[in-house]
C-alpha cells in the first residue's frame, strides 16, 4: 500500500510509513484488506476504485526493477486519489538486468461517503481563494 504524502487519516491509525518516491509513502505494517477494516472501524471510508496502472521497470535486481515500475505507476495516479495498492508483480530475468511488470490500483481514504464531495470541496476551496 502507498499513501500520498499528507494523506489525512482517521485518528488512532498506527501506520509505519516510509518515503517511497516523490509525494508517496509506502506503508510497511499492513495490507489493503487490513487497512480497509481499520479505516471503516474508525467510521471513515476506504474506496476501491477501478483505475489501474500497469507499468514496466528495469533494474539490475528484481527489487530495483519493481521500485522503478511502481514509481512510474504512482506518477500516473490521479491527484484526487490519496492511496494506491500494488496489485500484481511479475519479474523477468535477463543477463545483467531484470524487468518488472506491475499493476497498481487507485484507492481513496476519506471521511465523506461520496467521491463527488471531493470535487465539491475542491471547487469551494478554489472559490474562496
Amino acid at each position: 500500500m502507498f499513501l500520498r504524502t499528507g494523506c489525512v487519516l482517521p485518528d488512532g491509525l498506527d501506520l509505519i510509513q516510509e518515503k517511497f518516491s516523490g509525494t508517496w509513502m509506502s506503508i510497511k505494517n499492513t495490507v489493503a484488506t487490513a487497512l480497509d477494516a481499520k479505516v471503516r472501524n474508525a467510521g471513515w471510508h476506504f474506496m476501491w476504485l477501478d483505475d489501474a496502472y500497469a507499468r514496466f521497470g528495469f533494474g539490475r535486481t528484481a527489487a530495483s526493477a519493481i521500485d522503478n515500475a511502481v514509481t512510474r505507476a504512482l506518477d500516473q495516479v490521479k491527484g484526487r486519489f490519496n492511496a494506491a495498492e500494488l496489485d500484481t508483480v511479475s519479474v523477468s530475468k535477463y543477463p545483467g538486468f531484470q524487468i518488472a511488470r506491475i499493476t497498481l490500483r487507485s484507492r481513496q481514504i476519506q471521511q465523506q461517503v461520496s467521491l463527488s464531495l471531493i470535487d465539491e470541496m475542491t471547487i469551494r476551496q478554489l472559490a474562496a481563494v
